[in-house]
């Protein structure tokens, strides 16, 4: 009966994905920043809703430019933040533009790319990314690099921090749980290890109310902060912040 399921939402969200791409390619060029984030905003929502994925949001996104920093459990994390936050435009590993379809998805929304094993990369992107925050735009990042299990974090990267820094434009912190009933932190949509984008999506699709908890904490000042110092703060901070959802 699962896979029956799971064969029904994939089917369905292979349609959407099309659908998505069509958007992007044919009318994105002609749409204001609004119009686009109300897109981007919906078509988020219903492809949770199609993986049969029940979205949570508690407290909300900071007005103007601003730098979130999340943990990161799935691929669907942007998806999830999207749902809530359309107007974020994420920094993300180079070879997802190379993914089947989903890249150019992650191309036309404005997603920034960088290559992490690249020191001069990560220069780049930062200034990149502080140049994006000086013109109004939400930044999304994960500096944990890549994706973990949950509820323990993986160290943060600090560099990225440094645009929010240099500007002096705030950050705030977003607080991931992947649940499932007797799973506080879900197996299914884990994506870590050797774990495949199709087998990923096989288990999402096959999950039995699978749920996803985002939580905006409260947004912080960056003006002559210690990078490092911060990373770690907001790692304490949203590690707290998983373990007390969960109780």
């Amino acid at each position: 009966m699962r896979s029956l399921i799971a064969v029904w939402r994939l089917g369905r969200v292979s349609l959407h994905v099309l659908r998505g791409l069509l958007i992007v390619s044919l009318r994105f060029g002609s749409l204001k920043p609004a119009q686009r984030h109300a897109h981007v905003g919906a078509w988020s929502r219903r492809l949770l809703q199609l993986l049969g994925v029940r979205l949570e949001v508690v407290g909300q996104g900071r007005p103007g430019a601003k730098l979130l920093v999340a943990n990161h459990v799935s691929w669907l994390d942007i998806a999830a933040m999207h749902a809530v936050l359309p107007e974020a435009r994420f920094i993300s590993k180079g070879d997802v533009q190379h993914w089947p379809l989903v890249g150019r998805l992650v191309v036309g929304v404005g997603t920034l790319f960088i290559e992490r094993a690249s020191k001069r990369d990560a220069l780049r992107v930062v200034h990149q990314t502080a140049e994006a925050l000086k013109a109004g735009d939400t930044v999304a990042v994960f500096p944990e690099g890549t994706t973990g299990a949950g509820p323990e974090l993986l160290p943060f990267h600090a560099n990225l921090l440094q645009a929010a820094i240099a500007t002096e434009l705030p950050i705030q912190p977003v607080v991931l749980r992947w649940h499932e009933p007797h799973e506080p932190f879900s197996t299914a949509a884990r994506f870590i290890g050797d774990t495949s984008l199709a087998q990923s999506l096989w288990r999402i699709a096959s999950a039995r109310e699978l749920a996803v908890r985002v939580e905006l904490l409260s947004a912080q000042a960056t003006a002559h902060a210690d990078r490092r110092a911060l990373a770690e703060h907001l790692r304490e901070q949203i590690g707290a912040a998983l373990i007390a959802g969960m109780r």
